[in-house]
């Protein structure tokens, strides 16, 4: 990112979108469930120190109600928050972005706003271990499984009538790909949407570098979800899908599309940090600290 005044660094610590409490037995399901506003902090925290611009995005942490409506957990809480983001970057009129989230939907904001100024000069880099295209009215409700489909417009409800934009199929490449849920091979197959495998990447690590040159985009969308990884490599999401990619081979995939193209939104996503919860827990616990 070549003129830090011109890029924004977005702290969107949206957890609504994840219903991830059933998966993990070892912490109190409101604490899971709010634990990607920890990871944001916690990525902020750890991120290298520049002169960008960052905001925070305001995320309420109310857990009461969590009511599914149009097909979604948490609806309501999204789409204010959704609204309160947008008119953020509005105010803001970046040229790039950088999002660290939060669950995958945080990149849904940030890409379709991008996607508008620069219409079809775009491509998107998808990393994840899912393809995140499930739409309102499959069986999970989550909507960070929906946040690719988002970008490109599957649905329409007042949440995606907000979105600034909306990005064609044939622009997204999905790289980890590796778990789908019930029926998204199929509709991945239908969107036309292409994907490289762990296995592909490490076999030959130009694959993604062919793609976007025969996209023909100058501009260059990366979400990065953390799941992507090998979890015997880095262990930092909800539940680990084996067969990953190592991080040395996403930070030289990252670093090679940032040598060789214009990246105007980049994402980190899915931080689940699992061990700095029960650490939490534990020092809300001490009386001496209170």
């Amino acid at each position: 990112m070549e003129n830090e005044k011109d890029t924004l660094r977005l702290i969107y610590p949206q957890w609504q979108g994840g219903d991830i409490s059933q998966w993990i037995n070892d912490i109190p399901a409101d604490d899971v469930s709010r634990g990607y506003f920890l990871g944001a902090q916690i990525l902020n925290f750890l991120a290298p120190e520049n002169n960008q611009k960052t905001i925070q995005i305001p995320i309420s942490l109310d857990i009461e109600n969590r009511k599914t409506k149009n097909g979604i957990i948490s609806y309501d809480a999204i789409l204010e928050q959704t609204k309160t983001a947008l008119s953020i970057i509005k105010d803001e009129k970046p040229k790039k972005i950088i999002t660290l989230g939060g669950e995958c939907s945080v990149s849904v904001l940030p890409f379709t706003y991008m996607s508008s100024l620069y219409s079809d000069d775009i491509a998107v880099i998808w990393i994840d271990a899912h393809p995140d295209i499930n739409v309102p009215g499959d069986n999970y409700t989550g909507y960070h499984a929906m946040a690719l489909a988002a970008c490109m417009g599957l649905w329409n409800d007042e949440i995606t009538e907000n979105l600034p934009s909306k990005i064609d199929p044939s622009k997204a490449l999905i790289v980890g790909l590796r778990e789908w849920d019930t029926g998204m091979k199929e509709r991945q197959e239908e969107l036309g949407i292409k994907s490289v495998s762990p296995e592909e990447l490490k076999k030959d690590n130009t694959i993604v570098l062919d793609w976007l040159k025969n996209s023909g985009a100058s501009k260059v969308m990366i979400h990065f979800d953390l799941d992507s990884l090998d979890p015997e490599d880095l262990f930092a999401g909800v539940v680990g899908v084996s067969n990953g990619i190592k991080v040395n081979e996403v930070i030289d995939l990252i670093n090679n599309i940032n040598n060789k193209h214009d990246i105007v939104a980049f994402t980190i996503a899915e931080p689940l940090p699992k061990t700095a919860i029960k650490i939490k827990n534990m020092l809300n616990q001490l009386s001496i600290l209170k």
